[in-house]
């Protein structure tokens, strides 16, 4: 377990992967890897031109297919191979967002030149920085500033997030399209986490987490309603779009014209720290 600080100022416990599972999971890669290279292998190299030339060829396709292939992987499923999806891994940031391309891309390049194929010795590079990394990073992982962790976390740290039914109306009318994927990941660890917070910095961060998704939605935070029932309301809409594949621009199909939502039983108002 380690514990990595977001851009929010939220810790979030990550089970991180260590080099068993990282091991098995190249492994099944590797295999992938073998299987396209033949496939590939039949149709490129013909036998029809010179040795030289079929030698360069099958080199391209050999580096295409040895950097392509995890980076193509990584880059479309936001951090995880078949490998990965396999072992229940995933390849985040060092402050737990989600990869983009350009650390799938330093990743994949590390890893063909100096982790495990040009001069990693077939792992050896890579096995030897791990052990020596207290996060269990290779060097992909160092030049990239990510780590990779397990995602089948334990039901303690899961999120309880629930949809305020006077804000289900409300929710529904959001377009939640220019809700950032690392947003929505501290806002689920901070519901996960803050019965552990004084009620002074969880009121702090609740304020600064609504101002953010306020700001990329362009939905302020209804009169009276409380920040962290605002929070809750966003990621549960938003999970629910998920789940049902409706997209995030605009309304919900399930939306219905709504009154303004009433403010909460219990609000409790937080005035920002000055």
């Amino acid at each position: 377990m380690s514990e990595v600080v977001t851009g929010e100022a939220v810790v979030l416990d990550l089970r991180l992967a260590r080099l068993a599972s990282r091991g098995l999971a190249m492994a099944l890669d590797v295999v992938c890897q073998v299987v396209v290279l033949i496939v590939l292998s039949l149709f490129v190299l013909t036998g029809s031109v010179d040795t030289a030339l079929e030698i360069a060829v099958g080199l391209v396709v050999a580096i295409a297919v040895l950097v392509g292939y995890p980076v193509t992987a990584e880059t479309l499923s936001r951090g995880r191979t078949l490998g990965k999806l396999a072992m229940g891994l995933r390849v985040v940031r060092d402050d737990g967002g989600p990869i983009r391309f350009r650390h799938a891309l330093v990743r994949g390049l590390a890893g063909f030149f100096v982790d495990f194929w040009a001069l990693g010795l077939l792992g050896a590079v890579a096995v030897f920085v791990s052990l020596s990394s207290a996060k269990g990073k290779r060097i992909g992982d160092l030049l990239a500033g990510t780590i990779v962790v397990r995602e089948r976390m334990p039901a303690s740290t899961t999120a309880v997030v629930y949809m305020p039914p006077w804000l289900a109306g409300w929710a529904a009318s959001l377009d939640l399209s220019r809700l950032p994927d690392d947003l929505a990941l501290a806002i689920r660890n901070y519901l996960a986490r803050q019965a552990n917070f004084t009620t002074t910095a969880a009121d702090a961060l609740a304020w600064h987490l609504s101002e953010d998704v306020s700001h990329c939605i362009g939905v302020p935070v209804p009169a009276g309603i409380r920040r962290v029932d605002y929070l809750s309301a966003v990621l549960a809409e938003r999970r629910a779009r998920e789940q049902a594949g409706v997209g995030m621009s605009g309304p919900s199909p399930w939306a219905v014209p709504a009154a303004p939502p009433a403010p909460s039983p219990d609000s409790n108002p937080f005035t920002p720290p000055i």
